[in-house]
């Protein structure tokens, strides 16, 4: 299912809308990688905030789910919008095919629904809409980790110290991605089951409180007392309230958490920030000497 020089990369638009300048970098990244890439018909069209109509959405993804030529499809970018498509796409081709679905937060929506349905990999990874030109070192990183992870390369990540981090060793499926979006699905046909497995999670510019909600629905649901280990991303640009809620991100993930028997790893450099690790999802993972390894 790894990709090699000469494949085919399709990139579509199913979520927020996106201007061509914030595609073109990323065309010619791939290319610069030995890569062919389509565009689906509808990437740049807009309707209101999305990237067109679902219609035309699933029409670009449906077309390239088909196509036994593109090996891998690539999200422009986030936002919101997988959620209002995922029921109406045929994702049986993708699964037969072993093609990667590749993209991160709103993208979450299509990691939980193939793993829970298909139990095949998919990449939680850089987007085009972050990829430029000019890369700063942090985004060589995501780039380069992006593309170590689709020509199967062994991926080889550090846990941050963190004073939170609750240290040990693990193995299991990585599996997660966006709380906000995790959260959304419970009980829906997307619903994930991280029973012992590596759950990630990561999220960007929500208020504390709601974290806190969140995490309090992991808990009552049952997703986060049997799992193999939890990793914890950027928890970016968080928001309070006039009267404080009086704990961060993390400590909140913590309290909720930290009754269960498994090591947590707080500050994983993955999600809404640069760099942007590379993770495949679906996929053996494994804990040791507080670093990450996702073999080939």
């Amino acid at each position: 299912m790894y990709l090699k020089k000469g494949d085919t990369i399709a990139i579509v638009s199913p979520a927020r809308a996106i201007q061509p300048e914030k595609v073109e970098p990323a065309i010619r990244f791939f290319e610069s990688h030995g890569f062919n890439v389509v565009l689906g018909k509808h990437i740049y069209d807009v309707s209101n905030q999305m990237a067109g109509t679902d219609a035309d959405k699933v029409a670009d993804i449906q077309q390239f789910l088909n196509d036994p030529e593109v090996r891998a499809i690539v999200s422009t970018r986030g936002g919101y919008g997988c959620v209002r498509i995922i029921d109406q796409l045929d994702l049986f081709p993708l699964a037969e095919q072993k093609k990667w679905f590749v993209g991160y937060s709103d993208v979450t929506v299509f990691h939980s629904h193939i793993h829970q349905h298909f139990n095949i990999p998919t990449l939680h990874s850089t987007m085009p809409v972050s990829i430029s030109d000019d890369p700063s070192p942090e985004e060589i990183i995501s780039n380069t980790t992006m593309i170590d992870a689709l020509t199967g390369k062994v991926l080889r990540y550090d846990l941050p110290a963190n004073a939170l981090n609750k240290q040990g060793n693990a193995k299991g499926q990585l599996v997660g991605g966006n709380l906000s979006m995790l959260y959304s699905m419970c009980g829906s046909a997307s619903d994930i089951d991280p029973r012992g497995k590596i759950l990630f999670i990561e999220d960007l510019d929500e208020y504390l409180y709601h974290i806190d909600r969140m995490m309090m629905n992991l808990k009552r649901t049952g997703k986060l007392s049997d799992l193999a280990a939890l990793v914890v991303g950027s928890m970016s640009h968080m928001n309070d309230n006039a009267i404080p809620f009086g704990k961060s991100a993390e400590e909140i993930i913590l309290e909720h958490a930290s009754s269960y028997n498994y090591p947590i790893y707080f500050g994983f450099e993955a999600g809404h920030q640069q760099p942007n690790q590379a993770l495949r999802l679906g996929m053996e993972a494994e804990i040791k000497d507080n670093q990450l390894l996702l073999p080939a």
